[in-house]
Formats: C-alpha cells, structure tokens, sequence
C-alpha cells in the first residue's frame, strides 16, 4: 500500500518528524506532516477553512436584506412597544441601549465573525474549535428545531387572519347573533375582537387536559404556511436570497403608512405621550434591566446558529464588523419606529373607547335628570360627574371614563396583534384595506424570522456529510414535513396554550446556555487573541479594549445573570398560562399540569444535554463510532494555552507500535491540530 503523506503547503515552512519513526522498507515513512508559519503581518494573508466550493450570497444587498429579515421579527412589533410601556416608558430606552452595546452587539460580532472566519455551519464551527465543543451546535440545532415548530403556527394564525380581512364588515367587527336576535353571550361578556381571536379562530379549550380535536381550519392554514416555507428554503440562499427583498423592506412601508395615518389621528398624541413619558424612578428596578437584556438577546436572535450560517456564506474579505453596527442600529430604530405607530394608533383606539364611554354615560345622565342635555360640553359632564358619590355612581351603572387607563391596558405578543390592534383597526374608515396591510407586514416579518431559523438549522444539519450527499430539497421536505405533523399539537383546541409552553420554556434557558457557551468557546478556548487576528485579516479593523471586556468579561456576567435569573424566577414563581373561559367571557390563569411541565422539562434538558454529553464522550473517547461532522474541518490553525491540555489529551493516545491504519484512524483529530 502506498505510503499516506499529508503536505498542505510548499516547503518553505518546518517540516516535522514523522509519526510513524519506523521506515516501510521503500524510503518513506506513514505520516508526514509540514506545518506552515502563520503569516500574521498582512491584511492580505486570510486562511480560510471552510469548504471552497460554499454557496455564497449574489450581493452585498441580498446579504443584507436577509439579516434585517431575520433579526427584524416580530418581537419588535408586539414585544417592544409592551416592555417600553411596562417598564418607564421613555426611560427604557437607557437600559435598552446599554444593553444593545454591551451585550448585544459583541456577541452578533462574535456569532456573524466565526462564521465567516471558518465558513462553515454551527456544527461544523464548534467542531472546528474543538471536538469537545461540538455539543454546542447540537444543542442550537435542537432548540432552532423546538423555535421553528411554535413560530410557524404564528404565521398560520396570520394567515387565518389575512383572509378574513378581505370581508366586509370585518368579521371581528360585530358579535355573531343567536337564533333570538341577540348577540352571543360569550361574545356580549367580551368584545367582538376577542371573541374572534378566542371562539371563531382557536375554538379554544377550556384547559390543557381537554385540548378538544383538531380545527381543520388552522391545519390547512399550517399545511400553507409549511409549504410555503419550504418553496422559500428549498434551495437554501439561492431561492430564499430572492424572497428577502419582499420579506425585508415591505415591513417598512407598511409602518411608514401606518406611522402617516396614526400621527394624524384623533388621540395619537395621548398615546405617544403616555408611552415614552420617562419614569426615571422605574430604572432601580432590576427586573427593568433584565428586561431590557432579554429583549436584546432574543431581538436578535442569537444563538439559533442563523447567524453564523449568514456569516459563512460571505466573502473571506467582507467587513463582518460594519456589517455588525448597521444591523444593530437598524434593528434598535425599527423597535422604536414600531412603537411610535402602534402607540399612536393605540391612543386613538383609547379615545374612541373613551368617547363611547362619555356618551353612554351622558344618556344614564340625562335619563336621570343630572344633565340637561345629551349636547352637553364637557365641563358640564366633568362637573355632574364628580357630584356623583361612589354609591351613586354604582347604583346608576356608571362606567370610569379615563384615557391613561385606557392606555394602561397593555398587551404583549398575540394578545396585542389579535385583540387590541385589530379592534383599532375596525375604527378606522376603510378598514378592511388597513386589516390587509397590517396581516401582510406581519406575515413578512414573520416569514423573514422564519426563513433565518430553517437556514440556521439546515445549515447546521449539512455540515453532516452523511446528510450532506442528500439533496437539499429532499433534506427540506422531510424537516418540514416532520415540523408539520409534529404542529397538529398547536392545531387542538389548546394550540395557544400549547404555544406559549413553548416559548416560555423550548427557547429560553436553552438559547441562554448556548449562548454563554459560544462566548466561552471563541474567547476563551479558540483565543481572543486569535478572533482578534481574524478580525483584522478579514477587514482591516482590529477590535480594541470595547470589544475585549464586553467579550471576555462584561457580555458573560450579563449571559450568566439572565441565565440564573430566567432559572430563580422559573422555580419561584409557579408556572401558569391564561386559558379561556368562555362562560364568564375572561382569561383565567391556570397552573400547567404536571405531565406537560415534564414535556417542559424534557425541552430544556433535550436543548442543553448535547453540550455535556459530547463533551465527556469524546473527552474519556466513549464514542467508539463518531459521524463524520465535516470532512476536513475538525482542525486548529494553532494553539493557545486555554486549547493545549485539550490538543495533550489527544497526542497522548498515540502509539509507535500501532499498525498504519489505526495510526491514520487515531491521528484524524491530531493531524487537524497542525494544518495551516
């Protein structure tokens, strides 16, 4: 058998000894390694170890457009605009922005560098660094799998939605009738809007032991919308790279239409000031900075591995860290201009509510002989009001007319975009036209998370070679077919209740401890020395102390704070979600049973698991039978002092007495240690 050398450079560096001392008896010996000096003095030297032949993105526009879709989601429309509200108004903005820089952006540059550094997936980057980290892209890959699952039954709710709003009236615009000639009672107990969101799309179950059977309505909308992100993804950046010039910029001239017809409607100002009035007293709050940190880590959707399958289809030379600051930028100001639209449209929601409620009390006034007249001037109706004791004011069934607690109704996330906005929406003239405009932004914005999830996740499964000989369509299908049968569980009637599980416990704790992994991984195992170095050979731009502190030390005590607080608060506080009761009309809160919070459980441990379980199988070398993650990318480029015991370990096992082939076997780790 001829004899195996390995020569991945000229002979202008140190030639090693052989491995194998013993000669075959035809001159040569069984490894030959040449370790080439790293060039460290120029721009222009930038060793790339990924694959040659990667896809790549067709422009610097498309490159773009793809991570503003995928950082720019929803949270920014129904999450934001909550927490400014919740949490002292205009004063959030302050821990929001520290956060956004300490937190935020080092560890986007961290997630977007490292892959275009190696130019390979999540799986692929953290093998790269070493063996005993590939947990960590395991680990991302399954909590991506549990996000993918719940976030596309959004994007089938709004699809549900953006077909009712094609009717006239709207279909949340009125309560349904009964044989009688009255209008339902659950939904007279409601309102009409939540009556819609509750009974007429959820058919919602009373708890989650009684889910009820499948609404073949809200499937058929999941089997579209699965569909349709399977046609986008298919082909991985060469058909979704095309979608995102749609999904990316059509968001931002819906809320500039919006944010034109809000500001010039009645109250617009009301809600404007009500929202980012600062309540400075509200930033000695911790539970205000841990906020505004969670929303940070979560706006940008780190740790999914998206990120660095974006960065990996870049060019070695692109500037990873400007790229870095306009995302950031962009993405901060695009919560903040979603706010303003939806505050000002909330303000003339709260007062057309108020007005309603004015005049309904004018009439009992009237009738009672308190008002002259029903065209009373508001300082008449102030001035009878406040003769009204308090059990007067029962006995009349007077309402509390007042616009700050009409503003103080908040809502977050479904309950924003479902309930609230969409009772907005009805006041509006011509509101069908509106409905359509604010489900189709939703549905792009949405779409754009999604499609940045699936290529995280398929991305990561292709650093696999046993995967990778499949076609990627087929290796598509068959992910979206899966994620599809596994939805019907969202399509009962406790799909919401199953939703919210999900998002309180599949991506929380698990992205969290990735996360700090990937920090610990780059900074302190490949060298933040050595990421530094990167960073210059591929722009030009070496970070200086900002970056260092915020890497190894500032960006890990936040990582860890938010990890130990998400935990502390899990275990104090009991675990609920609001089921609906359709008898009294309301959202009772309700404890999770204890089987679903073992499902809970099972979630969490399934998202962290890998990173230990790989670590000690391949540390104590219990993995007899390991898939070969990426031919050629389980490698250092060099050594550091945190990575040495690590690379000993390994050397260690070496024998001069093995036969060549299970050298060749035991070396494929080693070998890798000293290429470049």
């Amino acid at each position: 058998m001829a004899a195996t050398k390995i020569i991945d450079a000229p002979r202008n560096g140190h030639e090693m000894a052989p491995l194998n001392t013993r000669a075959r008896g035809d001159g040569t010996h069984g490894v030959t390694i040449v370790l080439t000096a790293p060039q460290r003095n120029s721009v222009q030297s930038v060793d790339i170890p990924g694959e040659p032949d990667r896809a790549a993105w067709s422009g610097k526009m498309q490159f773009f457009l793809s991570i503003i879709g995928y950082s720019v989601g929803l949270g920014n429309i129904w999450r934001f605009p909550y927490l400014c509200q919740q949490n002292g108004g205009g004063a959030f903005l302050i821990p929001f922005m520290i956060m956004l820089i300490l937190e935020g952006i080092p560890l986007f540059l961290i997630e977007l560098g490292i892959g275009q550094r190696m130019r390979l997936g999540a799986l692929g980057v953290w093998n790269t660094i070493h063996p005993w980290l590939g947990g960590i892209g395991i680990s991302s890959c399954i909590v991506t799998l549990f996000v993918a699952l719940y976030y596309n039954v959004i994007i089938t709710w709004v699809f549900y939605y953006l077909f009712n709003s094609f009717r006239y009236p709207l279909p949340w615009s009125t309560c349904p009738l009964n044989g009688s000639g009255f209008e339902l009672e659950e939904c007279a107990k409601s309102s009409e809007t939540t009556y819609f969101w509750y009974r007429t799309t959820l058919d919602a179950a009373p708890s989650m032991d009684e889910p009820g059977g499948l609404k073949w309505w809200i499937v058929l909308c999941l089997l579209l919308s699965w569909t349709i992100v399977f046609f986008i993804v298919m082909k991985g950046i060469q058909s979704s790279g095309k979608v995102v010039y749609f999904t990316s910029l059509f968001p931002y001239i819906v809320l500039t239409i919006f944010f034109v017809r809000g500001i010039t409607l009645r109250g617009a100002g009301a809600g404007l000031m009500h929202m980012y009035t600062p309540k400075v007293e509200k930033l000695l709050e911790p539970t205000v900075w841990l906020d505004a940190a969670t929303q940070v880590f979560y706006s940008f959707g780190l740790a999914f591995g998206s990120l660095i399958a974006f960065g990996s289809y870049n060019t070695p030379k692109n500037n990873c860290v400007r790229d870095v600051l306009l995302v950031s930028v962009c993405n901060a100001v695009t919560a903040i201009y979603a706010s303003v639209v939806i505050f000002a449209i909330l303000g003339f929601k709260a007062t057309v509510n108020v007005d309603r409620c004015v005049a309904g009390n004018t009439d009992i006034l009237v009738k009672h002989a308190l008002l002259p007249f029903k065209n009373a001037s508001s300082e008449d109706y102030e001035t009878a009001i406040h003769k009204i004791n308090a059990t007067e004011f029962s006995l009349l069934h007077l309402s509390e007319c007042s616009l700050s607690k009409e503003l103080d109704n908040a809502a977050e996330g479904t309950g924003l975009a479902f309930i609230v906005f969409t009772q907005a929406i009805v006041e509006l003239p011509g509101a069908p036209f509106w409905a359509v405009l604010f489900f189709t932004m939703l549905l792009s914005l949405g779409l754009g998370s999604q499609i940045g999830i699936l290529e995280g996740m398929l991305c990561t499964l292709f650093d696999i070679d046993i995967i990778k000989r499949v076609k990627k369509q087929h290796v598509t299908g068959v992910v979206c077919l899966f994620c599809f049968i596994v939805g019907f569980i969202f399509c009962t009637g406790a799909g919401e209740y199953w939703l919210k599980m999900f998002d309180s416990f599949a991506g929380t704790i698990g992205l969290v401890v990735v996360a700090l992994m990937e920090m610990i991984a780059v900074i302190f195992i490949y060298g933040h020395e050595r990421f530094t170095e990167d960073i210059y050979q591929m722009t030009g731009y070496r970070p200086g102390l900002y970056w260092q502190w915020t890497w190894r030390y500032i960006g890990p005590v936040i990582m860890v704070c938010i990890l130990v607080s998400s935990i502390v608060f899990m275990v104090i506080r009991n675990p609920t979600y609001g089921a609906w009761n359709a008898d009294l009309g309301v959202v009772e809160q309700k404890n999770y049973p204890s089987w679903v919070m073992g499902v809970a459980l099972a979630m969490i441990l399934a998202g962290v698991l890998p990173m230990p379980i790989v670590f000690l199988m391949r540390s104590f070398q219990c993995l007899k039978v390991d898939l070969d993650i990426h031919q050629g990318s389980i490698r250092r480029n060099e050594t550091t002092a945190s990575t040495k015991e690590m690379i000993d370990n390994d050397d260690d096992n070496l024998s001069p007495d093995m036969p060549p082939q299970d050298l060749l076997a035991a070396t494929r780790f080693t070998i890798g240690d000293f290429e470049n």
